[in-house]
């Protein structure tokens, strides 16, 4: 095939095919080159991003292990084997050994009140005058019969020695002699109920009556609470029941008066169990110096039984309680690659028990002599390194801050 071209002079030139088909394959040769060399760019860059982070990775690793933090300062104690007081724990109220509400035996109208609301007072102390008037009237008219009935029996009795008299008026004289006597012993009993005295020593509660108020029997009076001794009454459950006695100590406190404990005896315990509550009721009897216990306040008691074996204990403050265990930050010694030795805090579960005058019981997890964080564990996490500061622990309070 012949193509005819003319130029500008007017001549032809004649183009073979050839020469086309040599254009149309240096074109696709071009496009190849360039793919792979946006090909080997892209290569490039990828190995070069991949290299980057590599090096990146390992200069940060390489940071982090040249750079430790440094060790967490921290209170350490020792777990030592002691024997803990063995107590028994329970909660009840007080009661008044002798408290009474004061009344009378008998109806009438109070013409004295002989005492002052809340004194102290004794056994056989007047309270309160109901009027007896008619009373003492009837006792005088029994003690003129009662003379009479005296003189004549003597009459009647020195006849009869004389055997000038029969005895029947001896017998009449003293069967009178006598229903006088009798007539006076029961007026100046009545008498004595319509004075209203104290049944025993003690303080006197709030007055509830007035003079001129006419006072039925069985009316209150006034409160009289012997405060001088008191009873504990409180109870403890089926199972702990076998471990009480009577004559066993006991120590009371109670919140009118933070850390201050009164000492007692139990003195009586319930015979039978309740079938509602499976508990059983104790009592135990306490002194009161200075009357300052009342009765009815709520009381904490803690009664004082035999020792038990030597424990575990660390100071309640090393015990981390939360949902998933009870654990402690053991101290372990470690030897570092250069020689020196390092300390770190493991995270170590144990089995907690009773808790007493601020240290825990550590029934499992701990041997005596292991060392253990006290203060600083909110600061810790397992397999930190720590260093035990020189300074002494925190006092330890026996009982939570009151707010």
């Amino acid at each position: 095939m012949t193509v005819t071209r003319q130029g500008s002079t007017g001549d032809k030139t004649d183009v073979s095919a050839r020469d086309l088909s040599g254009k149309s394959h240096a074109r696709p040769v071009r496009m190849r080159r360039w793919f792979i060399v946006i090909g080997l760019l892209l290569a490039v860059l990828v190995a070069g991003l991949v290299g980057f982070n590599a090096f990146r990775a390992h200069m940060i690793a390489q940071f982090f292990a040249n750079n430790k933090p440094p060790p967490v300062t921290i209170s350490a104690v020792e777990a030592k084997s002691e024997v803990l007081p063995n107590l028994q724990r329970a909660v009840g109220s007080l009661a008044a050994v002798h408290q009474v509400n004061v009344t009378s035996d008998v109806n009438g109208r109070i013409t004295d009140i002989l005492f002052t609301a809340g004194s102290h007072v004794i056994k056989g102390t007047p309270l309160v005058q109901l009027f007896d008037k008619p009373d003492q009237g009837d006792l005088a008219s029994f003690k003129a019969q009662a003379t009479v009935a005296r003189l004549a029996l003597e009459r009647a009795q020195q006849l009869k020695a004389r055997q000038v008299g029969p005895q029947v008026t001896v017998d009449q004289a003293q069967a009178a002699f006598d229903q006088a006597n009798a007539g006076i012993a029961k007026t100046e009993a009545i008498i004595s109920q319509k004075l209203v005295r104290a049944p025993f020593d003690g303080v006197l509660g709030v007055r509830q009556v007035e003079v001129g108020q006419f006072l039925t029997a069985g009316t209150q009076i006034v409160s009289l609470t012997d405060l001088s001794t008191l009873y504990a009454n409180f109870t403890v459950t089926e199972k702990d029941s076998g471990r009480l006695k009577v004559g066993q100590t006991v120590r009371v406190s109670v919140d009118a008066y933070p850390g201050k404990e009164f000492d007692g005896k139990i003195t009586t315990i319930e015979p039978q169990i309740s079938t509602d509550t499976r508990n059983i009721r104790v009592q135990a009897t306490i002194t009161n110096p200075g009357d300052i216990l009342k009765p009815g306040m709520f009381a904490n008691v803690i009664v004082v039984l035999p020792d038990k074996p030597a424990v575990i204990t660390v100071p309640e403050t090393a015990v981390e309680y939360t949902l998933y265990g009870d654990s402690v930050y053991l101290i372990k010694e470690k030897k570092e690659d250069d020689g020196k030795t390092s300390l770190t805090a493991e995270r170590t579960f144990v089995r907690t028990g009773d808790r007493i005058h601020g240290r825990a019981v550590i029934e499992k997890g701990l041997k005596p002599g292991d060392k253990v964080a006290a203060v600083g564990q909110l600061k810790l996490q397992s397999g930190a390194a720590v260093e035990i500061s020189q300074d002494p622990l925190p006092p330890i309070p026996e009982k939570p801050p009151l707010n």
